[in-house]
């Protein structure tokens, strides 16, 4: 019997009788990770990790039913054994191992092998049956170092900086902004933030996290702002806010960025490729890694990695069809 299968409301456990990453409002929900495909309103009690609990109230109020556990901790549910490992996504994200009756299901939520210094970094679980993302789940997806593009993000930035040109880079309020943060050069210039990204960041505060910036408010006087780094999310693109930040050069951090369209169809000057996800390097090593027998494929290139895992590795692959969000760009 699948202890995880998926129906209208979202990824259910019939022998726990609770779900994961519901899309519908539902009794109990465990929750991987912030982002809002993955995190929705109307749970009747949450279950996520602690560092996730101040943005579970900042995105969906106050007033809801939050239980936050450790990395690791053991929950029962109905005689299921309920974990959460770090998945290496951003601050806070989990993959969720279930056990029962001797058999180990995981659900890796979004996911990333390669250590970002932000998010705790990513826990390899063994287990028999390994649900997986595949937003990058293509051999063209090869994505260079973190370290690599931290490099040409502040190469980029010193040098518009040496002309009096802003810096923008965009990137969603939860994750990519505090990465770009941590790894930016504060030596270059001063560092200016969106009211999104400075709400997460005031938010994580919370769980003992700090991240350079100051917002941008009404009150700031846009002559001092002079080749500065400027960090937002995608929805700040083309906005009347942004125009007023001029003279600046802008750059989308994204995954997608790897491709040389992608850059031109979001109409910016420069592209990085920096993700949050598994690239195909990196989806091999878990499915190899994690020994799992049969592994089910989700949002991304499900046909195409399920279909791969099938040949190249002789075990069973299938797909479970999600409603979680393939995009990189989150608006908030």
């Amino acid at each position: 019997m699948n202890l995880l299968s998926v129906n209208e409301y979202g990824l259910y456990c019939k022998q726990g009788d609770f779900y994961i990453d519901p899309w519908k409002p539902v009794h109990t929900a465990l929750i991987t990770h912030g982002h809002s495909d993955h995190m929705r309103w109307g749970m009747s009690h949450y279950i996520c990790h602690h560092h996730t609990v101040p943005i579970l109230r900042l995105r969906l109020g106050e007033d809801n039913s939050v239980q936050g556990v450790a990395y690791e901790e053991e929950l029962e549910i109905n005689g299921v054994k309920i974990s959460f490992h770090p998945a290496g996504h951003i601050i806070g994200s989990a993959q969720i191992r279930l056990e029962y009756q001797g058999e180990v299901w995981l659900f890796t939520g979004d996911y990333k092998l390669e250590p970002d210094g932000v998010s705790q970094p990513y826990a390899l679980v063994k287990c028999d049956h390994l649900i997986t993302e595949s937003t990058f789940g293509l051999p063209v997806y090869h994505f260079p170092s973190n370290a690599a593009i931290y490099a040409d993000i502040n190469a980029w930035w010193r040098s518009n900086a040496a002309e009096g040109i802003n810096t923008v880079l965009l990137g969603y309020a939860l994750g990519k902004a505090q990465n770009i943060l941590a790894h930016a050069d504060e030596r270059i210039g001063p560092i200016f933030l969106h009211g999104a990204v400075d709400n997460v960041n005031n938010a994580l505060t919370e769980v003992g996290y700090r991240f350079a910036g100051t917002r941008i408010t009404a009150d700031t006087k846009r002559d001092q702002i002079r080749g500065a780094l400027i960090v937002a999310p995608p929805s700040a693109m083309d906005t009347p806010w942004l125009r007023t930040l001029k003279p600046y050069r802008i750059a989308m951090c994204s995954g997608w960025m790897q491709l040389r369209g992608a850059r031109r169809r979001k109409g910016v000057d420069r592209g990085f490729p920096l993700s949050d996800h598994c690239d195909w390097r990196q989806l091999n090593q878990a499915v190899i890694q994690t020994a799992a027998k049969h592994v089910y494929v989700t949002h991304g290139y499900e046909h195409n990695f399920s279909k791969w895992v099938r040949e190249e590795y002789g075990i069973g692959g299938s797909i479970f069809k999600t409603l979680y969000n393939d995009a990189e760009e989150e608006n908030v």
